[in-house]
């Protein structure tokens, strides 16, 4: 039971500040309690942080938590989220729903912190992008959170150098980062840093809670660098506060923030962790609850009755709710306003805005695709992406990427008139360079995708081991973004088995909500960006070859859009076949050979183009047994990768050619004779087949 609220402030300094911390502190406290799950002594720690930046700092308007020019707030230190739930109720943040429609409902009411971690809360272990309004990322993983914010600097940025005009400043927001010890030992973190350093990202404010406590113990086991120096390094204004309980001080630091203009601002903050319990400054306070007898202390510690349990005493919320909203909402009111004289003076760009925010392409954007003609020798799918992604992104200003060092490679530059690049003080390039920092690509990518940007990355396939968690939470999240891989398979050749992927395809595939697409041809790689355009809340991978590729004729065989459906008959007999043949990318050429050997010999063949499992197994049951009839058990898939999850498709009874060992350094053409990849190896593996199902 809940103990009544105090008419006043129990305080002995009387200190309305202190009481509105403190019911953070022990709201973090209670909801990990009665948990028995969590983390609860950097929520104690950072609670002076969390309510000078929120009551004093952050531009946000409680009634509209999604007004574009509002202030970001990333917890990057996902585990302490009873901070960030903490603040959403205290501040009265209203829900919104999935069309952005507000509900009437707190984005994050008594009941929801009540409900810390359990099944269907608005309260999860880590926050949720979609789950709880008020949210803008998904953090879990430590540093993703990091790498999303720069991410929505570079956004801001970007919309700024599109939309702003003289006397219509749509754009001037900041982003503020919650961080910790375990964020800054991890690589993505650093490499995040570093780019927003050199893009001098001035809207940036990373937070740092320097508590030396990590799961293991002290810090000193494994992290004793100088991390300011290391930020001074990276370009950034270094900014320290001795104790993280001297709130002047925070505001202190975030004013000099506001002021620095050529630089982003990272913020030292030393603080104790558990802080006022008994075990403050130790690992225990960390990720487990305190204890009922420990909590009971440290409220004692507090001045906070012992008993009471979700406790908000009178005029606490109200307080820190009007706080914000005072600031806030007039903002919000005044950028809404300013947004109507914009669609009367620029309407064409207000227009262009408005798609953004609604996940919407312009009118025409698909206007000049090439539709490539039939070609034996081909070009190779990375190729075609490249001049599929130029012919699209005039039409779509805002799809703005690159690669990690590897465009020249990937083809993920664009090249068209005025493209440009992103670059320090030119903020409206289109061209990213992130430079060799795979890992915070992705997180990036998905922190502009948070902020209306279509963005898109490149590198090669065996690199996706680098990407895997911000592909990831870009499924979670439901984030557009497309991810470009190249050099697919062991068509790299020379380069040998370290950048050969063989495993990645599968490894992709798993990743529930994320749509892995390997083209077979240029035409199909058009169809394949047109797709993942048109996606809005799914990521996607495209697979691309290094090699040529042969553009199938399509007056012989069926249409690239069959793509669409995920897989598709590409080559077909009269009546039910005796053999179907499977493939994707580059191996839907060698089935096609196959194929025509096979019919000449009489042996009624199917060739099946499979390039998208993730669409194909969203068919009715209906087209996929048309497409891959269950009473066809002689079935054959070639592919050059690990043949992990190929038995979906070819069940029990077929067979695989594919890639149970690492690939080799050598040319292609010896590569492919020494692992089976060559039509004499398809057709005897296909009549051994046959055999077994004579």
């Amino acid at each position: 039971m809940n103990s009544p609220s105090p008419a006043a402030p129990f305080r002995e300094d009387g200190s309305a500040e202190r009481l509105a911390i403190d019911t953070i502190r022990t709201l973090a406290m209670d909801a990990v309690q009665q948990a028995n799950s969590g983390h609860p002594g950097t929520p104690m720690a950072l609670a002076p942080v969390g309510h000078t930046l929120w009551r004093d700092f952050l531009r946000t308007d409680p009634d509209v938590p999604d007004w574009p020019n509002r202030d970001r707030f990333v917890l990057s230190v996902g585990h302490a989220s009873m901070l960030l739930y903490a603040l959403l109720h205290l501040a009265g943040v209203k829900e919104i729903d999935a069309h952005g429609k507000a509900t009437g409902k707190p984005a994050v009411s008594l009941d929801d912190i009540k409900q810390f971690r359990q099944l269907g809360s608005k309260t999860p272990g880590h926050p949720e992008y979609r789950m709880t309004s008020g949210v803008e990322t998904t953090t879990g993983p430590l540093g993703q959170g990091c790498g999303n914010s720069v991410g929505m600097a570079i956004a801001e940025r970007a919309l700024a150098a599109r939309f702003n005009r003289d006397g219509f400043t749509l754009f001037d927001h900041d982003i503020y980062t919650l961080c910790g010890d375990g964020d800054m030992m991890e690589g993505i973190s650093g490499e995040a840093a570093s780019i927003a350093g050199h893009l001098k990202l001035s809207n940036l404010c990373w937070i740092y809670d320097s508590n030396h406590i990590s799961i293991e113990g002290s810090t000193e086991l494994a992290f004793t660098e100088d991390v300011g120096k290391r930020f001074e390094a990276y370009g950034w204004n270094v900014l320290h506060v001795a104790d993280a309980n001297d709130t002047q001080a925070i505001a202190d630091a975030l004013a000099a923030f506001r002021k620095t203009d050529d630089r982003p601002t990272f913020i030292v903050v030393h603080s104790v962790i558990g802080w006022g319990s008994p075990r403050a400054g130790s690992a225990k306070a960390h990720g487990e609850a305190l204890g009922e007898d420990n909590v009971r202390a440290t409220k004692k510690a507090y001045g906070w009755p012992e008993d009471a349990q979700f406790l908000v005493p009178n005029g606490v919320a109200e307080a820190f709710h009007d706080a914000v909203a005072r600031r806030g909402k007039a903002a919000c009111a005044e950028w809404q306003q300013l947004f109507e004289h914009y669609q009367n003076a620029f309407p064409v760009e207000a227009a262009e805005f408005e798609l953004l925010r609604e996940g919407k392409l312009p009118r025409g954007w698909e206007q000049d695709i090439p539709v490539f003609p039939p070609d034996e020798k081909g070009i190779a799918s990375r190729d075609a992406g490249g001049k599929v992604l130029n012919a699209i992104a005039p039409h779509v200003p805002m799809l703005l990427g690159g690669a990690a060092d590897l465009s020249p490679s990937t083809k993920t530059n664009l090249t068209f008139d005025g493209a440009g690049a992103f670059e320090a003080n030119q903020y409206s390039g289109r061209n990213m360079h992130f430079g060799v920092r795979e890992h915070a690509m992705g997180a990036i990518a998905n922190g502009m995708a948070l902020s209306y940007l279509r963005s898109y990355t490149g590198t090669f396939l065996v690199f996706a081991d680098y990407m895997r968690a911000p592909i990831r939470l870009a499924a979670i999240m439901e984030l557009p973004v497309v991810f470009v891989f190249t050099h697919d398979s062991i068509g790299v050749g020379e380069d040998g088995p370290t950048h050969q992927p063989i495993e990645h395809l599968a490894t992709l595939r798993a990743i529930p909500g994320l749509d892995t697409i390997r083209p077979a041809d240029a035409n199909e790689t058009a169809v394949a960006w047109q797709i993942a355009l048109t996606h809005t809340h799914e990521p996607t991978a495209l697979i691309l070859s290094r090699q040529p590729l042969p553009t199938i004729d399509r007056t012989r065989f069926a249409a690239a859009d069959g793509l669409r459906q995920g897989g598709y008959v590409l080559a077909d007999c009269n009546g039910t076949p005796q053999l179907i043949l499977i493939a994707t990318g580059s191996e839907v050429a060698l089935a096609l050979h196959a194929y025509e050997k096979l019919m000449a010999d009489g042996i009624a063949a199917r060739v099946v183009s499979l390039p998208s499992w993730h669409l194909f197994e969203k068919q009715d049951k209906a087209y996929r047994d048309q497409v891959l009839p269950p009473a066809v058990k002689a079935r054959l898939a070639i592919e050059q990768a690990g043949a992990l999850g190929w038995d979906r498709y070819v069940g029990a009874d077929g067979a695989t050619i594919t890639m149970s060992t690492f690939g080799a350094s050598a040319p292609l053409a010896k590569l492919q004779k020494k692992f089976g990849f060559t039509a004499d190896n398809v057709l005897q593996v296909a009549r051994k087949l046959m055999e077994e199902h004579a």
